[in-house]
């Protein structure tokens, strides 16, 4: 069974990646913790407190369904190593194999995606502005750079990178 974590920034696949995963290796579990912190009443006006509490709960959801022998797909924006971590060492008490994906498609392309799929319901603020876009992009690349041992797809098509991920879980 395979923990598998999805970080990059908005627009870079990773919801729609987790989601045709799940939905090709059925019972596995895509596993979005911005879809749990939507459901914590008051989450917009306390969206840091509320994201940590939709981490632990995305933690015990996913310990639930690798005890009980299934795949299960995180995807999260991340840009510090806490979260990461702790999923890494859920993989190990639970006997999965861990796979850190980062996917950066590219500043552009990703920005391209990001403003044609509209505004999610689980989004906290105004839309991101260019310079705030390209930071965010910045932050993730710089974080993949710090996780060595992660796999960083770049290809921007995205049946494409679903053909890589699957050749990397193999």
């Amino acid at each position: 069974m395979k923990l598998v974590l999805l970080n990059g920034p908005p627009g870079s696949g990773k919801s729609t990646l987790a989601r045709r995963y799940a939905d090709d290796h059925p019972p596995a579990l895509a596993l979005d913790v911005d879809r749990v912190r939507s459901l914590i009443g008051g989450w917009r006006t306390a969206p840091g407190p509320a994201g940590l509490l939709a981490r632990d709960i995305a933690v015990a959801a996913a310990r639930t369904h690798l005890t009980a022998g299934h795949d299960v797909v995180v995807p999260q924006l991340l840009a510090r190593p806490e979260f990461p971590e702790r999923l890494q060492a859920l993989a190990r008490e639970t006997g999965a194999s861990f796979h850190e994906i980062l996917l950066l498609p590219g500043r552009e392309e990703t920005r391209r995606r990001f403003a044609a799929r509209g505004s999610s319901e689980t989004e906290t603020a105004e839309p991101l502005t260019d310079d705030q876009f390209a930071a965010m992009y910045d932050r993730v690349a710089a974080f993949a750079e710090e996780r060595t041992r992660a796999l960083v797809l770049r290809a921007g098509k995205i049946d494409h990178v679903y053909q890589a991920l699957l050749t990397s879980l193999m």
